[in-house]
């Protein structure tokens, strides 16, 4: 038997893109910050390194 692939759902309206668009932003933007919170906390922490040696970024 085999099996059809999900019909396409219909398209948004314009204010539905919009605001799906605009959660979407707003996600990655507390995305980013919480990352950059993090990095700024664990640079914080982190030992002093002797001058001349690189730090590794992940």
């Amino acid at each position: 038997m085999t099996t059809k692939p999900p019909a396409d759902p219909p398209r948004p309206k314009p204010a539905d893109a919009k605001a799906e668009r605009e959660t979407r932003l707003a996600a990655a933007l507390r995305a980013n910050l919480r990352r950059r919170k993090a990095q700024a906390r664990a640079r914080e922490e982190a030992p002093p390194q002797p001058p001349g040696q690189e730090r590794e970024e992940s």
